[in-house]
C-alpha cells in the first residue's frame, strides 16, 4: 500500500521561501517546470463523490496517478492513499481513458520546483491563485523540514489545491470549472482566503 503524507503553507513571496529553503541546506532537485493536469471522472460523477482522484500529469515526464479515500489528518499532515505511474504520451493516455467513458472533471495547472531537505521532498508551486510550499514524506521527516524551515508558527493546509481553488470560487464567486493561469488573469486573490 503507498500513502502519500503532505502539508502545505501559502508563502506570497517564493524568492525569500526559496533563500529560506537554501540557508536550510536543501538540495534543488528539480528546476521550476509547467506542469498540467486533467482530473477525470466518469459520466455519473461518482468518482469524486466517493473522494477518488484519477489524474493525468504532464510536467518532464507523463504520470497516471489513482487516489482514494478521505485525507486523514493528524500530527499536522494529512495521508491518503496513491498509486501512480510513468506513461510514455499525454494526449494517447487522454484519449484512451475518453474511449473508456471518462470525462474531464476539471484541468489545472502550476509551476513546480522541486527541492530535497533532509529525507523530505519540499516543492514550490506557483498555482494560478498564489503561491505555496508543500512538503511530503513521513510525518518525521515533514516536521524535521517544518523546524528546518522556521514554519513551525505557520498556517498548516492540509487540504488538496482542488479544495482551495473550490474555496477561492466561493469567495470570489467564480464559476469556472479549470485552474489554469487564463482564468485567473487579471483577478487579484487575496492571501486572507489561504489563512482562515
Amino acid at each position: 500500500m503507498t500513502l502519500e503524507t503532505e502539508v502545505k503553507f501559502y508563502v506570497p513571496d517564493l524568492d525569500q521561501m526559496q533563500q529560506r529553503l537554501i540557508e536550510a541546506g536543501a538540495v534543488l532537485h528539480k528546476a521550476r517546470v509547467f506542469e498540467e493536469n486533467i482530473r477525470y471522472d466518469n459520466a455519473l460523477g461518482t468518482l469524486t463523490s466517493s473522494g477518488i482522484v484519477l489524474r493525468l500529469r504532464q510536467d518532464d515526464r507523463v504520470r497516471i496517478t489513482y487516489k482514494a479515500g478521505a485525507r486523514q489528518r493528524s500530527a499536522g499532515s494529512a495521508t491518503r492513499y496513491e498509486l501512480e505511474t510513468e506513461v510514455s504520451d499525454f494526449a494517447v493516455m487522454d484519449e484512451i481513458l475518453r474511449r473508456l467513458g471518462f470525462v474531464t472533471s476539471m484541468i489545472y495547472e502550476k509551476y513546480r520546483t522541486t527541492f530535497h531537505l533532509g529525507e523530505a521532498e519540499v516543492v514550490l508551486d506557483e498555482m494560478p491563485f498564489g503561491n505555496f510550499i508543500e512538503i511530503e514524506g513521513t510525518t518525521d521527516q515533514i516536521e524535521s523540514a517544518i523546524q528546518r524551515l522556521k514554519m513551525t508558527d505557520q498556517k498548516r493546509i492540509l487540504g488538496s489545491y482542488v479544495y482551495l481553488f473550490d474555496q477561492v470560487k466561493l469567495t470570489l464567486d467564480l464559476d469556472f470549472r479549470d485552474l489554469s493561469f487564463e482564468n485567473f488573469r487579471g483577478l487579484h486573490v487575496p492571501g486572507e482566503i489561504f489563512e482562515r
